[in-house]
């Protein structure tokens, strides 16, 4: 492995984004240790189970369905713009996530997998939601 390699492999390992990878099948193939410390499963046991472990059960359908057409088409209107979504840890506890992916094709154009860079933004995701409550409040109070 030439230092390049060994470099990027570390970057991807050793960064607190998650940096999860997804084979066409949904089926997770690569999950770096910021995967593991965001969602709470070890490498070990998210490999090779389907994207569903992050996702709660409500939105797993509409998911599904636009990922089908995403690998039917190779059209994504994902990728540039993050994309801001709830997600579930191991332990069942939710997150509020960003992120933004990239699709991988073969040299035939196509789709092997799909690359997600995942953040958790719970923190300002709450923080917006109490300052729109707040906010709320006020204009009711201001009516009276």
């Amino acid at each position: 492995m030439s230092n390049f390699e060994e470099t990027a492999a570390r970057l991807v390992a050793e960064t607190h984004e998650a940096i999860i990878y997804a084979s066409r099948d949904g089926i997770i193939r690569l999950w770096n240790g910021g995967a593991e410390e965001m969602f709470g499963w070890p490498a070990g046991e998210a490999i090779g189970k389907s994207l569903d472990i992050i996702m709660p059960e409500k939105h797993r359908a509409p998911h599904w369905t636009g990922w089908d057409r995403v690998m039917d088409t190779g059209v994504t209107k994902y990728g540039s713009e993050p994309l801001k979504v709830p997600g579930i840890r191991k332990d069942g506890s939710k997150i509020s996530l960003e992120f933004s992916i990239t699709m991988l094709k073969d040299e035939d154009g196509e789709i092997e997998g799909v690359a997600a860079f995942l953040r958790d933004v719970s923190t300002a995701w709450e923080e917006k939601k109490s300052l729109h409550m707040r906010l709320r409040e006020l204009e009711q109070s201001a009516e009276k």
